[in-house]
């Protein structure tokens, strides 16, 4: 039990994060000196920066902020451009520590200038890059460590560092297609909703009034828009009551029920066009992933376990999940996706060719070009069948109000 005891401390101790020190000192020249650098305690800073031929003045923890972390969180974007740094560095001979100094010295985000020290303090302690990675799965993945691990093993890790860099690129690349293709017409319905919220609750009351001096029986569509008018004016607060309520219950069970996720996901590739793009999307994700792991060098059931997360649906990760599950007591890679009924006749043909070929990485990679391809290809499609759709719904919208607006007067000018 003590000795369980003891362990499980000592565990503890190696997952906390190394402590950031600030410094200032003077170097030979007698010129003034200061920095950051992370270290166990202040007395191993000081060591260091007197063999590094600074005298140290003074050595300090660095505060925290007042009000929590300083700075934006550690994006994908991050991430990626970590990768290709590290990289290239490593591809260049740099020493991994060297490297990281680097990298954390040209960071303008202090999270994740932090983050990169600590990763330093780690690896300088004795950790593996994989273990020091492991410490923050949060910003590196399941997939990314694996691939990470199995660099090290093999005595490859800045190809699969580069090869890391090039994966996140490319994914960073395909998500940016897709957020383009949701992102335009999601913003001009909103602005839709706003126009036509504004001439609802300030611009047909004023009409109203107008109306009342005529005596006259108002148009069936005019009444209509009136009383959406007049509730619009009452009633808003229980409208946007309802909206927020709405949007918190849905974000809710998105993250908490997986049930509710998975019918979410099916009904969007069920969507015409953006479901297309989104099997697009998916089949590309798990292509390139993985044909990046198992060229890694990991092993395929592993290999398919990472892969599952990786992409972006959870009908597609549960499908995926099944091929692992399938594999794992000895099918064919092809015969087990051709099991599930989600995956295209030419993704499951050239996964038969790759493993009678023994290059399954290679056929992959084809794969996901083709449908990176097909993603782009589409999303732009989709951008000049949505522009002219978008411009008749607003026309419709705003053209029914003013028509509502005008119909009394054309009716008493008619009279008259």
């Amino acid at each position: 039990m003590a000795v369980t005891r003891t362990a499980a401390k000592t565990a503890a101790r190696r997952a906390e994060p190394t402590p950031i020190f600030v410094w200032e000192g003077t170097d030979k020249r007698g010129v003034k000196m200061k920095g950051e650098q992370p270290g166990k305690n202040a007395n191993l800073i000081r060591a260091e920066l007197r063999r590094q031929g600074i005298t140290p003045t003074v050595v300090k923890p660095k505060g925290k902020p007042l009000f929590g972390s300083a700075g934006r969180s550690i994006s994908a974007k991050d991430i990626t451009f970590f990768s290709r740094q590290l990289a290239t560095m490593m591809k260049s001979g740099v020493p991994i520590v060297s490297s990281l100094e680097i990298i954390a010295g040209g960071q303008k985000n202090p999270k994740f200038k932090d983050l990169i020290n600590t990763l330093r303090g780690d690896i300088e302690g004795g950790s593996s890059i994989y273990e020091a990675l492991s410490k923050h799965p949060v910003q590196f993945d399941e997939l990314y460590r694996n691939l990470v691990k199995a660099g090290e093993s093999a005595g490859v890790l800045d190809t699969v560092l580069d090869t890391i860099a090039t994966y996140k690129e490319n994914i960073e690349a395909l998500k940016g297609k897709i957020k383009k293709a949701l992102f335009y017409p999601a913003m001009v319905i909103a602005a839709a909703i706003l126009v036509s919220a504004i001439l609802l609750i300030f611009v047909v009351p004023q009409f109203e009034e107008v109306f009342r001096g005529f005596g006259a029986d108002l148009p069936a569509f005019t009444q209509f828009i009136v009383g959406i008018s007049r509730f619009m004016v009452g009633y808003w607060w229980l409208l946007l009551l309802i909206v927020g309520g709405t949007i918190v219950t849905f974000i809710f069970f998105k993250k908490r029920s997986q049930r509710f996720s998975h019918f979410l996901d099916r009904m969007i590739l069920r969507i015409p066009v953006i479901g297309k793009i989104m099997h697009e999307a998916a089949l590309a994700r798990f292509a390139r992933t993985l044909a990046v792991t198992f060229a890694a060098g990991v092993p395929l059931v592993e290999a398919l376990d990472s892969v599952a997360g990786a992409t972006g649906n959870t009908v597609y990760e549960s499908a995926v999940k099944r091929v692992r599950d399938d594999v794992s007591v000895g099918y064919p890679v092809n015969m087990a996706m051709k099991q599930t009924g989600l995956f295209p006749h030419m993704v499951i043909q050239m996964t038969a060719i790759g493993e009678e070929a023994g290059a399954l990485d290679a056929m992959l990679y084809k794969v996901a070009e083709f449908y990176e391809q097909e993603v782009n290809n589409a999303v732009d499609a989709l951008a000049s069948l949505i522009e002219p759709i978008i411009v008749v719904i607003l026309g419709v919208i705003v053209g029914s109000m003013v028509i509502a607006m005008y119909l009394p007067i054309f009716k008493l000018a008619a009279v008259v």
